[in-house]
This record gives structure tokens, C-alpha cells and sequence, in this order.
């Protein structure tokens, strides 16, 4: 996995050991099982619902429980369910009608922005997906692959050019017009260096997201597109001889 949470008591909760699937397999299950699929294997689709604002956060020794201010994904949330916070995938916990909690393990810190958390961050938040949701934006786990830069947004007059900057580790996932998660937000490259990568923003996605709050070098979450991943997995594997195979 490349982030989870490993929150609960045991794999009752959704994001306690996270799950790498093939979407078309992840579809199969939901079909036969939709409770059963969402529970045990979130998805997101990068729509921002909300707002939200960090209320506290309490060290428990290497791991930290954070309090979230929330008003519209709480309202049919309850304890147990799966919700992305800048595009890390929690375990909802405490759930009240304005806030939620969430148990964050130290990899979960060390990997993400979470770790750099403060009471007043505000925070992307989207509730996961069921079997009726519009696919609005794309697949997105609640896994963050790596931490990315800030570098600045350009102004146009109403939208944004935003540029970030990215580790090597990931550049092999990202592709010109291809999808990316950047602070849970689904988006589309409009430029791609071997530095950086550019994304359009309209003013409704810095309108209720935390774009409008970011500063050149702060750091952000991305996610790559997991179709990439399973694709570069499968090609990792040479066929099988005619004797291996025992034809």
C-alpha cells in the first residue's frame, strides 16, 4: 500500500489496512455487495465536498488523533466510515453533527502533510463514494504516493495556474492530460516537466478548497492515478512459458 490508516481494532474499519484493487474488480464487488465493497474498499472520486478545519490535534505517543470542524460530510457519516482529509483516506471516529475524529499512525504522518497539522488548518474533505455517486472527477484511494511542492499560482483573470513540484519516485505515473490527486482534489495536467507539472484552477475549485490557503513551498499530497500502477505491475511480469504455463 502507499497510505493508509491503521486506526481500529481490526479490518471492521474501512481504511485500517488499505487495499490496493483493480477498479474493474473493486465495480464487481460493489455490484454483488455494495455495502459489503464500500466498507471494505473505499474509493474517491477527487470532488471536494467540504471545507473543513482542524479543531485539535493530540500526540498518542508516534500516532495522533485529530479533531476535524465539519458541517456537510457529517451529515450521514457514522463511526466506522471511510473520509479523505487532503486526500488521506481516515476512519471517521467520535462522529458529532459539526465535527469527526480520526486516529493517524505514524506512517500515515510521516508520509502525508497530516503530520503538519495545527489547530485552524483548514482541510479538504470528501465522504467516500457508494454505488450511485457520479464519477465527477477520477479513482482516487485515499493512498498518498508522495509529498509534492507548492511552487505558486498564476492569476488569469478568474482561474489559476498552479504549479507543483514532484518527487522522481512518481514521475513515471504522470502523464500530459492524465489525472492527479493533489490534496485529494482530482485534477488534470496541463504541463508536465521533469520538475514540476501545471494544473487549471477554476475559481469554484480555490472557492471551497484549500488552494486559497497554500503558500509557494508548502507541501501537498498527491496521489497518482492507480490505472497507471496496476498497468506498470502487469508489465512487470514477462509471460509465461508454453512449460510454465502447462500447455
Amino acid at each position: 500500500m502507499d497510505l493508509g490508516v491503521f486506526a481500529g481494532p481490526g479490518n471492521h474499519w474501512p481504511c485500517d489496512i488499505a487495499r490496493r484493487r483493480a477498479p474493474q474488480a473493486w465495480a464487481l464487488i460493489q455490484i454483488r455487495n455494495p455495502k459489503s465493497a464500500i466498507r471494505n474498499s473505499p474509493m474517491f472520486t477527487g470532488i471536494i465536498e467540504e471545507l473543513g478545519r482542524v479543531r485539535e490535534v493530540e500526540k498518542r505517543g508516534e500516532d495522533a488523533r485529530i479533531v476535524i470542524e465539519a458541517r456537510l460530510v457529517t451529515e450521514d457519516i457514522h463511526d466506522g466510515d471511510s473520509i479523505a482529509v487532503n486526500g488521506v483516506c481516515l476512519t471517521a471516529l467520535a462522529v458529532q453533527k459539526d465535527s469527526f475524529a480520526a486516529d493517524v499512525s505514524r506512517e500515515t504522518l510521516n508520509r502525508s502533510t497530516l503530520g503538519g497539522l495545527q489547530s485552524g488548518t483548514p482541510v479538504n474533505l470528501e465522504r467516500s463514494v457508494t454505488p450511485i455517486t457520479r464519477l465527477g472527477g477520477h479513482l482516487v484511494q485515499g493512498h498518498v504516493d508522495a509529498r509534492g511542492k507548492f511552487l505558486g499560482a498564476e492569476a488569469h483573470g478568474g482561474s489559476w495556474t498552479v504549479r507543483i513540484a514532484y518527487p522522481a519516485e512518481i514521475a513515471r505515473y504522470l502523464v500530459f492530460k492524465g489525472s492527479v490527486a493533489v490534496e485529494g482534489i482530482s485534477l488534470t495536467i496541463a504541463e508536465l516537466t521533469d520538475e514540476f507539472f501545471a494544473i487549471a484552477i477554476i475559481p469554484k475549485t480555490m472557492e471551497v478548497t484549500n488552494f486559497s490557503h497554500l503558500r509557494p513551498g508548502d507541501e501537498v499530497n498527491l496521489e497518482a492515478d492507480v490505472i497507471a500502477k496496476y498497468v506498470e505491475r502487469i508489465l512487470s511480469f514477462s509471460p509465461q512459458s508454453p512449460r510454465e504455463s502447462g500447455e
